[in-house]
C-alpha cells in the first residue's frame, strides 16, 4: 500500500510506530559512536579472573553458559542462541532451519528480570503479541496473530509438564519460539495452538561451578530472592546437579494486588561418549490476591475512559491459585555415528483455585459496572511421553537425515464450581470501585473429562550440493481420543475419537555462508468439536481441523549480526451454526498474512540490539454473522515494532545501559470492527552493572518498565478490555560465591 492511499488513523498509527523505532535507533546509534571513543568494557566480570581475545570479562557466559556447544550456543552478544530444538528434526543452527524460531537464553532471562514466559518471549520479537496485563489468572500472548494457550507449552520436548497456567522461568537455560503451526515436529497440542510453538529446556550444571544468590525487589513491595546451584563430578565430570529455588512475595504495581512464588526445581544428569540420561523435577506454588479480570461493555456504550494504570478491577478479596509438580526423565544413546535413540517421559499434576469476578460488564459511559460472582476449581493428572530415533546416511551423492518418533499425551481432569455465586454480585465504578464482603469458596463437582493424543512422525531431510541445498519432508499421523465421564462413577458417558495425517515440507538453500533462503508448507491441527444440542445435528463429531500455513523467508548472518525477514499466510478454519440453517459446522475461517523483519546480535562492539517490525493481517473469510465477515480479527495488531537496546558504556567499566521501544497499532474489539482501542507505544529503561565484592563477582540491576505510566486497555481473555501494567521498579543483585 502507498503512502498516498493511507487513512489518516493508519498513517498516524504508522508514524507513531515510526517514531518509537527510531527513538531507540538512536539510542543504538548514540552507543555505536560511543564505542569507538572508549576502550571495551565487559557486561559482567567472570566466576574467576578469566578474559577474552579482547580483554573483556564476561561472568554470565563463562558460568552458565560455557558448556554448550554447536546449535545451542550463545551467539554474539549472549542473548540468543545459534539455534535450538526443532521437534523430531532435532537441534539446529538457525542458519540451517528452514522456519522462523528464536531461541533466548538464560543470559537474557536474568538480565530483563522477567517473572513469566511472556516477558521474555514478547520483549523485543514483533510477531509476539501480550497485552500487557500484569497479575491475570494466566499469561496471555499471540504468535503471527494466533493466540497461544500456555498448555501447548514443551519442556523438553514433552507437552504437558510446564505449569498450567504461568511459568517462572529461573529453572529454564532456553526458551525457544518455533513461529507459525508445527503439528509435524511436536505433534498436535493439547489446547490446539497454531500461531507458534514453545520449548523449555532445562537447566544442566556448566563444567565451571555456580552458587548465585540473587536478591529481588519490585514495585511497589514485592521481595524476593533466587538461589542458582550448579556442580558436576565424577570421572570427566559425568554426573551434573542444578538447582533453582525462588521465593517471592508481597504487593506488585496494581494497588491492593499481592503475588506470591514458591518455586524449585532439580536437575540431575549423567554422560559418557555415547549415553547422556537426565531427570528433572519441580514444583511451584503461585497466589495472586486481587488478580486483574477483564470487563465487557453494555451493547451500545463506547469504549470508556482508561482508569489509573494501577487500579483494581475486581474485588481486592479475590484471589487465584495454582500448585503445579512434575517429574521427567530422558534417556539417548549414540548406538553409532549415525543412529541415536532416544525416549522421555514425564508426569505432572496440578490444582488450581479461583474465587471472585467471573464477569463484568459496564453499564454507562460515567463507568458504573456491575461484577458476576463466580468460583472454578481443577484437578489435573498429565502423562507424556516422546521416543524415537534419528541418523544420517549417503546414498546416491544425497545425504539424508531422517527421524522417526512416536508421542503420547493424556490427562484427566476434574472440574468444579459455581459460574455465579447467588447474592455475591456487585456494582461498582471503574475510577473509584468499592467492594462487598468476601465470599466463602465453594466449589461443586461438575464434570470430569478424559483426553489422550497419540502421533507417529517420520522425517528426512536431503541434503544436495554438498549441502547447499536441502530439502525436508514428513508425515504425522495423529489420533485424538476424549471421553467425558460420570462424575460419580467415573465410567465414560460419550467419546470422541478421530485422527488426521499432516504433511510437511521446507526447502532451505544456501545462497552462501552468510545467506540462507527458505521456504515451507507445514500443518497444524486441533480437535474437532461436537455440535451442540441447541443445533440441528446435534451430536455430529467433527474430524480435528487443520490448519495451513505457507512461508517463505531469507536468513543473513553477518558474523555478530543477524537478520531475517519472512513472509507468511497462515489459514485456520472456525466453528458456528449457521443463524438460517441452524447447522453446526467448521465452515468459518480466518486468514493472517503477515510480513516480518528481525535482528539480533552486536552490530558493533559494545552495543546488543533485538527488535523488528512485522505487518499481519487478520482476516474473517467466512462466519456466522454478515457483520464480521471481511473484517479485521478481533484483538490482533496489523503492526508491532519494537527494539531493545544494551549500550556498555566504556567510560565506566561494567556499567551497562539498556532501553526497551514497544509500538503496536490498534486493535478491535468488536467482530464489526466498530469498536477498537488505540494503539500504544511503551517504554522501558534500565542499567545493570557488574562489579566485584571481596573478590566475588556481583551484578546490580535496575529496570523500569511504562516509564511514562501510561493508562492503556488491553484485550485480555475471556474479555474485551483490561488495564495494561502501570510503571513498574524491579531492582535486584546477584552474588556468586
Amino acid at each position: 500500500m502507498s503512502p498516498r492511499h493511507l487513512s489518516p488513523a493508519r498513517a498516524f498509527t504508522l508514524g507513531r510506530i515510526a517514531a518509537a523505532v527510531q527513538t531507540t535507533l538512536l539510542l543504538g546509534a548514540m552507543a555505536s559512536a560511543s564505542s569507538m571513543a572508549f576502550a571495551q568494557t565487559a557486561a559482567a566480570p567472570p566466576a574467576s579472573p578469566q578474559a577474552d581475545a579482547e580483554g573483556v570479562q564476561n561472568l554470565s557466559t563463562v558460568t552458565v553458559s560455557g558448556q554448550a556447544e554447536g546449535p545451542t550456543a550463545p551467539y554474539a552478544g549472549g542473548q540468543v542462541s545459534s539455534g535450538g530444538r526443532v521437534g523430531l528434526l532435532g537441534d539446529k543452527d538457525f542458519m540451517e532451519t528452514p522456519f522462523s524460531t528464536i531461541s533466548y537464553t538464560d543470559k537474557f532471562i536474568e538480565d530483563r528480570q522477567a517473572k513469566d514466559i511472556t516477558d521474555v518471549i514478547s520483549a523485543t520479537d514483533p510477531t509476539v503479541f501480550s497485552n500487557g496485563v500484569t497479575g491475570a489468572w494466566s499469561e496471555n500472548y499471540s504468535i503471527r496473530g494466533f493466540g497461544s494457550s500456555t498448555n501447548d507449552m514443551t519442556v523438553g520436548g514433552l507437552f504437558g509438564m510446564a505449569p498450567y497456567y504461568r511459568t517462572s522461568p529461573e529453572m529454564f537455560e532456553r526458551i525457544e519460539v518455533l513461529k507459525g503451526p508445527s503439528a509435524l515436529l511436536n505433534g498436535m497440542p493439547p489446547g490446539g495452538s497454531v500461531g507458534g510453538a514453545i520449548n523449555l529446556v532445562p537447566k544442566r550444571a556448566g563444567n565451571t561451578p555456580l552458587t548465585r544468590f540473587t536478591a529481588s525487589y519490585m514495585s511497589d513491595g514485592q521481595l524476593g530472592g533466587h538461589i542458582d546451584v550448579g556442580r558436576r563430578w565424577g570421572e570427566q565430570q559425568a554426573f551434573g546437579l542444578r538447582f533453582n529455588g525462588v521465593y517471592r512475595d508481597g504487593e506488585g504495581a496494581v494497588r491492593h494486588q499481592d503475588k506470591k512464588l514458591q518455586m524449585a526445581s532439580l536437575g540431575l544428569d549423567w554422560r559418557s561418549d555415547r549415553v547422556r540420561l537426565s531427570t528433572d523435577l519441580y514444583t511451584s506454588d503461585e497466589r495472586i490476591d486481587g488478580p486483574t479480570r477483564g470487563i465487557n461493555l453494555a451493547p451500545g456504550l463506547g469504549i470508556p475512559r482508561v482508569p489509573k494504570p494501577d487500579t483494581l478491577i475486581n474485588p481486592e478479596w479475590a484471589f487465584v491459585e495454582t500448585k503445579d509438580k512434575g517429574v521427567m526423565v530422558r534417556g539417548e544413546v549414540d548406538l553409532n555415528d549415525q543412529l541415536t535413540a532416544y525416549a522421555a517421559f514425564g508426569t505432572s499434576r496440578t490444582a488450581y483455585k479461583y474465587n471472585g469476578a467471573m464477569s463484568a460488564q459496564v453499564l454507562n459511559a460515567a463507568g458504573d459496572y456491575t461484577t458476576t460472582i463466580g468460583q472454578l476449581a481443577f484437578e489435573v493428572e498429565k502423562k507424556s511421553a516422546d521416543v524415537g530415533v534419528k541418523g544420517n546416511f549417503q546414498m546416491a551423492g544425497i545425504q539424508h537425515q531422517w527421524a522417526l518418533n512416536a508421542t503420547h499425551y493424556q490427562h484427566q481432569q476434574a472440574d468444579s464450581g459455581r459460574r455465579s455465586v447467588p447474592g455475591a454480585n456487585w456494582t461498582t465504578n471503574l475510577y473509584n470501585p468499592v467492594w462487598g464482603p468476601a465470599v466463602p469458596l465453594v466449589t461443586p463437582l461438575i464434570s470430569r473429562t478424559a483426553v489422550s493424543l497419540t502421533s507417529y512422525g517420520v522425517a528426512d531431510t536431503m541434503s544436495f550440493a554438498q549441502g547447499k541445498v536441502q530439502l525436508t519432508m514428513g508425515l504425522r499421523q495423529q489420533q485424538v481420543v476424549s471421553d467425558s465421564l460420570n462424575i460419580n462413577t467415573g465410567a465414560r458417558s460419550s467419546r470422541y475419537d478421530k485422527s488426521a495425517v499432516t504433511p510437511a515440507v521446507a526447502l532451505l538453500a544456501k545462497a552462501s555462508d552468510q545467506v540462507s533462503v527458505y521456504a515451507n508448507y507445514i500443518e497444524g491441527l486441533s480437535q474437532g468439536a461436537t455440535a451442540p444440542a441447541t443445533a440441528a445435528n446435534a451430536g455430529t463429531v467433527f474430524e480435528p481441523y487443520k490448519t495451513q500455513q505457507a512461508e517463505a523467508g531469507v536468513k543473513v548472518d553477518l558474523g555478530q549480526f543477524a537478520h531475517t525477514f519472512s513472509v507468511f499466510q497462515i489459514q485456520r478454519p472456525s466453528s458456528y451454526t449457521d443463524p438460517v440453517t441452524n447447522v453446526f459446522s467448521f465452515g468459518g475461517e480466518q486468514r493472517n498474512r503477515g510480513l516480518e523483519w528481525s535482528f539480533f546480535g552486536t552490530p558493533t562492539t559494545g552495543v546488543r540490539l533485538m527488535g523488528g517490525m512485522a505487518y499481519v493481517a487478520p482476516k474473517v473469510i467466512r462466519s456466522a454473522t454478515a457483520v464480521s465477515t471481511g473484517k479485521q480479527a478481533t484483538g490482533v495488531a496489523r503492526l508491532q515494532a519494537k527494539l531493545g537496546v544494551e549500550w556498555d558504556l566504556r567510560a565506566v567499566q561494567g556499567l551497562t545501559l539498556t532501553a526497551n521501544a514497544t509500538a503496536v497499532s490498534k486493535q478491535y474489539i468488536s467482530a464489526n470492527n466498530a469498536l477498537s482501542v488505540p494503539g500504544r507505544t511503551i517504554y522501558d529503561v534500565g542499567a545493570r552493572y557488574a562489579t566485584r565484592m571481596s573478590n566475588l563477582p556481583v551484578t546490580y540491576r535496575a529496570s523500569v518498565n511504562n516509564v511514562t505510566n501510561k493508562a492503556y486497555w488491553g484485550m485480555p481473555l475471556l474479555s474485551s478490555l483490561a488495564l495494561g501494567a502501570p510503571r513498574t521498579v524491579m531492582l535486584s543483585a546477584s552474588f556468586d560465591f
